[in-house]
Order: C-alpha cells, then structure tokens, then sequence
C-alpha cells in the first residue's frame, strides 16, 4: 500500500512538471505595462457599459430639446351608422327632424383632422429640462472618466500580479535547480559514508517541498495570466511575460497637501457631483414651474364627408391655446420639497465626498511610503539572508553547522527574495494609487 501511494504522488509531481514544460514550450506575448493598460481601455467591458449610460444621457437631452418642437398629429375614421339618425338642422328652415323626406338616408361617415401645437410658454419647464439633462449629461461622461481611471488601476494590478506570480516561478526554479544539485551531492556523500542518511533525506524531503512550492507558483502564474487575458480580450491561453522594465515609478512624489489640491481640482467625482447639483437646482425650478399655466400656438385642419348629405373641406383653425391646471395649487407643492430635498442629499454627498477623498489621500500616501520603507528593510533582508546562507554553507563544509541549520539559512534567503521582488512590484501599484486618488492618473 505505502509503495502504491509512493508511486501515485511520483507519478502526480512527474505529470504537472511536464505539464509545466509544455506550457513553457508554447510562445509567449512579451507585454509592457503601456500596451495592457491601452488593451485594458479598449476591451473594458466596464467601459462598454459606461459608454452606454453616456450615450442613454445623450439621448435623454435630445429628448428634452425635442420637447421644445411642435406636437403634430392626424387622424381619421370611417363610421358605419345601422340606425336612420333624427337630425335637426338650425338654419331657419323649417323642421325637418325625423325621417322626413327633406332629410336623405344617411348610413356611414367619413372624417380626418390634422393638429399641431407649438408651446410657447410653460413657466420655464421646457428650458430648464434641457439645461438639466446637459449637466446630467456631462456629469455621466466625467462618471466614464472615472471608471477608465478604475479600469487603468484594476490593470496595473493585474500586471502587478503576473509580474510578481512570473518571478516567483523564476526563484523557485532557481532554488529548485540548486537544491536538486544538493540532493545528487548528498547522494553521493551517503554512499561514500561521508553524511548520514538521515541528512540526505533531510535534503531531499527539502527539494520535494520546493518541487511543490514550484507547482503552486506555476498554478498561480497561469491564474494571472488567465486574468490578465480575460482583461484585455486576448484569448485565455495567450501566455504573457510581462515587461519588468516598464513596472518602474516614473516622477518623484510630491507632498501629501500638493496631492489633496489635485485631487480636488482633478477628481471625476468632484466636477460630477457639481454637476449633478446644477441639474438638482434646476430640478427645483421646473417643479416650481408646474404653479404656472401653459400656452401654445395652435393649429387644425378637417375635413368630413357624409355621403348624399355633407362635404367639409378647408376647415382650418389657427389661434392661441392657454391652459392651467388648478389640482397643481395642491399637488406641486409636494413635488417641489422632493426635488429640494434632492438638492440637498447632493449638498451632503459633496461634503461627504470632500472627505472620503482627502482620507483616500492621506491612506495612499501612507501606504507608498510604507511600501518604501518595505523595500529598504527588504532590501537589507535580501543581503543578510544571502550572507547568512553562505556563512552556514561554510561552516557546514566545516562540520560546524548541521544540516537543519543548512537549508533553514536556504529556506530564509528565498523567501528573503520573493518578498523583496513582491514589495517593489507593490511599491509601483501603491504610487499609482496614490496617483489615483489625486486624480491624476490618466497623465
């Protein structure tokens, strides 16, 4: 039974190495931090969506300014009478009602009308809707600006993580290599009776965990490569080696007060929410405009036709129509609060905004310059570590240091390496937050 399972987890490590081997074999994509953020934009399912709600807020303002045009209608229909109608006609002749012989059979009827209605006044609802729906509109665009900055941030993460999940593989591999040599060293040193065997296992056992450590890494890699792809509509087996060179901080940073007055200055949100404002103010003032009456240029044209009794032609009408709706004394009233309260939930929306925003600052700028001190500390880490592996690599040559203390010193100096890779690629992901947040990103 324990030679079976032995033989199932060889046969297991055996099976995803050459799986590995044949994912490194396939072509890979060099990519650069520029071209899968340009890949980001263009393939954003996000950005699909924003640029829909823009184009729905542009045709809401055509759909105001076509308020202002003239309504214009036609209609018609064709009546069938069963019944003789009585009909009296008030002329001054004399009373032919009923089914007198004056008046001919009359079984269907015929008409058609045509209106327009041009308005000309209606307390300054019509204007105000259209300057409205203009603020709403520019206040969706900015809203897609916004989501392009959450889409360029969601992407540098990304490359982030395929960066540090592709160095990752590359350490392992390294250490794997070294420690496979150290097995077959070791080997050789146990069947010359130079080490025990319990050392040979140690070392061992230590090659197979870093062999596992490897598959992890590989697993991780090609999840991020997956994301990666799925982000910028390539096809989910393209296989990526991201560009370390173009993961670099470009300007030098500024101070955390110089941040806040960007961000104020250059927020999405910020010139968004103003607009939205406007548009609640105006939203007041067309509710206000219901306590007034409309009025409008009209006019008609109709004709009729009644067979063996009337012809109507050239009926046309032209004149002004005024109309006042007397339930708005009572009903507006209660439509003007709500939009007034509108009004003010934006007021507390901007205040509450301000201040999110300056603690998103101080936070970003808090995390860069930890993100900093990480890689200096690391940095000391990675040199101490190295130094400290070839110290009990030497004593150990000297029979001073066991064997524990041997790969506990290997163990510490690749670990050492991976955190110092993952904290500069995180140094670069927190200064471009911090870019964010100050909304200067897209520069």
């Amino acid at each position: 039974m324990r030679h079976n399972i032995i033989r199932i987890a060889a046969y297991t490590i055996v099976t995803a190495l050459l799986g590995i081997h044949h994912l490194q074999a396939q072509d890979t994509t060099k990519l650069t931090l520029q071209h899968a953020i340009e890949l980001g934009i263009k393939n954003s399912k996000q950005l699909k969506g924003s640029q829909a709600r823009t184009a729905e807020a542009d045709a809401l303002l055509k759909e105001a300014k076509d308020r202002q045009l003239p309504d214009a209608s036609i209609s018609g229909a064709y009546l069938y009478l069963p019944f003789q109608p009585n009909i009296t006609l008030k002329t001054g002749a004399p009373d032919t009602s009923g089914h007198g012989s004056g008046i001919p059979s009359i079984s269907q009827v015929m008409y058609g009308m045509a209106n327009a209605s041009l308005p000309i006044f209606a307390g300054g609802k019509l204007r105000y809707g259209v300057e409205s729906a203009k603020y709403l509109a520019q206040a969706t665009k900015l809203n897609g600006e916004n989501d392009k900055q959450e889409v360029v941030i969601n992407t540098i993460n990304a490359f982030a993580n395929l960066y540090k999940s592709k160095k990752a593989v590359d350490i392992v591999k390294d250490n794997l290599t070294q420690s496979q040599q150290r097995v077959t060293d070791f080997t050789n040193l146990e069947k010359n009776g130079l080490v025990a065997r319990n050392d040979l296992l140690k070392v061992s056992l230590q090659s197979s965990n870093i062999e596992l450590s490897l598959l992890d890494a590989e697993s991780n890699y090609k999840l991020a490569t997956v994301n990666m792809d799925l982000m910028l509509g390539l096809a989910d087996t393209t296989l990526l080696d991201p560009d370390s060179s173009s993961l670099v901080q470009t300007d030098t940073v500024k101070t955390i007060g110089a941040y806040e007055q960007s961000a104020l200055q250059s927020r999405k949100e910020i010139a968004s929410l103003a607009l939205q404002k406007k548009a609640a103010d105006l939203g007041v003032k067309s509710a206000k405009a219901d306590y007034y009456p409309t009025l409008a240029i009209t006019g008609g044209y109709v004709a009729a036709y009644i067979p063996n009794f009337l012809t109507v032609t050239n009926a046309v009408d032209f004149g002004v129509g005024l109309k006042y709706n007397l339930s708005s004394l009572w009903k507006t009233k209660a439509t003007v609060h709500e939009a007034q309260a509108k009004a003010l939930e934006l007021d507390a929306n901007e205040e509450m905004l301000n201040d999110d925003i300056r603690l998103q600052i101080n936070q970003a700028y808090e995390a860069y310059l930890l993100s900093q001190k990480r890689i200096e500390v690391l940095a000391n880490a990675v040199e101490q570590a190295t130094e400290n592996y070839r110290i009990t690599k030497n004593k150990y040559d000297n029979a001073l240091e066991t064997t524990t203390d041997l790969l506990d010193a290997d163990v510490a100096s690749l670990q050492a390496q991976l955190n110092y890779t993952n904290a500069k690629a995180d140094a670069v992901v927190a200064y471009d937050k911090l870019l964010q947040t100050a909304g200067l990103l897209n520069n």
